[in-house]
């Protein structure tokens, strides 16, 4: 039976593609609508983004910032979920279509299908410097990371042993600034402990940026804290020296070379192919350029929202692609699509920013409220409770909060697994 055969005539048929953020929050807001929903995505989970780079530093386990989507909406009957995946729209006749040839007919539809990284037109950098954007992304780094370790505890030849212990992060934004410090901790407390034949406290974490500071979206005196926690933990910060070449033997910024076996890519993103499906306007990361309702123009049944689409807030800045504007942008599409069944219309998107954070280390944070910021260890407690608040479940909340208590108090972490490849570094 086909999805079209399978569905009610007389409902409103809307089609989701995407289940992180903004997808998943919209279908949520569209709960006692008189619609039906299918929400499309290529994996079989919704993540929990904020919290990847702890995956990726064996501080937390992929299964307590990820949930099956379909067990997230087992009671809403009007929801099928299809593990699928999008390969464009043919918006003259309302279908979605699916790689495997399959087509779902809609109409409305909501793209919220996220982004990648970008590499600035060197793609052929990413085998060496693979970004963090997925569980697959994530379990990479920590394999890499972990391996680098190992295989130095066996390298007796003293650059070689040093190039491996050496660990390049391109971007630093919050993702970077978290990763670096995470891993300057990783080696500096956690594994030391473990090793016989080398000294984790010299290993070498690099922090690279293009840009005159760190952390650039929060305001300077916080950006200057961040800086100097990071070089407390050992994190060498690099100001103003674009990365100019990736490899296997490390990275060239500005006129250096560093010999390094693990970098990891931290510095932009690329928006899904939503814009080529649709032959829409975008900008330079392939973001879709959307009209103030958040519709595709030209096309006022289709939706995009979240990492897919650039717009702009209410101070004439673009509105940030992080996870409370993607959650704003689904509620806001979800009233609309309420509204116009009704027969009635909403006004613009206006975006509402609720501030920014960013873990420093296992200790420190920076909040950037707007007129309210916060530095230091009570960042770090209201950075940890909201993360946890925003979980999905009661058990996910528990076991975070204690891996988080467990790694604050004995600098221990338990996701030190290195699954899914050999011995050998990169692999």
């Amino acid at each position: 039976m086909t999805t079209e055969q399978a569905r009610p005539s007389d409902l409103h048929r809307v089609v989701i593609v995407g289940a992180g953020f903004g997808g998943l929050q919209a279908t949520h807001r569209l709960k006692g609508a008189p619609v039906s929903i299918t929400l499309v995505d290529r994996r079989n989970h919704h993540l929990f983004q904020p919290l990847l780079y702890q995956v990726a530093t064996a501080s937390l386990a992929t299964s307590e910032i990820a949930w099956p989507i379909r067990y997230l909406l087992r009671d809403r009957p009007e929801v099928t979920t299809l593990f699928a995946t999008v390969s464009g729209v043919d918006a003259a006749a309302k279908r979605v279509l699916l790689d495997d040839g399959d087509a779902l007919p809609y109409d409305t539809l909501v793209l919220a299908t996220g982004a990648r990284h970008a590499y600035f037109g060197h793609d052929e950098w990413e085998p060496f410097a693979p970004g963090l954007k997925t569980l697959e992304d994530a379990t990479t780094l920590r394999r890499r990371i972990l391996v680098a370790f190992e295989r130095a505890e066996r390298e007796t030849d003293p650059e070689r042993r040093a190039a491996l212990l050496t660990f390049v992060i391109v971007g630093a934004g919050p993702t970077g600034v978290e990763l670096a410090g995470t891993i300057a901790e990783l080696a500096r407390d956690t594994l030391r402990p473990d090793f016989r034949n080398i000294d984790t406290h010299a290993a070498r974490v690099v922090l690279i940026e293009a840009g005159p500071r760190v952390l650039a979206g929060f305001a300077d005196d916080l950006s200057a804290y961040a800086q100097r926690s990071l070089q407390s933990l050992g994190v060498e910060v690099m100001l103003g020296q674009a990365v100019t070449e990736c490899s296997g033997d490390g990275v060239v910024y500005g006129s250096k070379r560093l010999a390094a076996k693990t970098l990891i890519w931290a510095a932009g993103v690329r928006a899904s192919s939503a814009a080529q499906w649709l032959g829409a306007p975008a900008d330079g990361a392939f973001r879709l350029q959307v009209d103030p309702d958040l519709t595709v123009p030209g096309h006022p049944d289709i939706f995009a929202i979240g990492d897919t689409v650039t717009i702009n807030g209410p101070d004439g800045k673009p509105v940030p692609g992080i996870a409370p504007a993607a959650k704003q942008q689904g509620v806001y599409v979800a009233d609309t699509i309420k509204a116009r069944l009704r027969g009635e219309t909403k006004g613009p998107f206006r975006y509402q920013h609720a501030g920014s954070l960013a873990q420093i280390g296992k200790r420190k944070a920076v909040i950037d409220f707007g007129r309210f910021k916060l530095r230091g260890t009570l960042a770090w407690w209201i950075w940890g409770i909201a993360h946890i608040y925003f979980l999905i479940g009661l058990r996910n909340r528990l076991s975070v909060a204690i891996s988080w208590l467990w790694i604050h108090a004995r600098d221990q972490r338990a996701a030190r697994l290195i699954t899914q490849g050999s011995s050998k570094v990169g692999k």
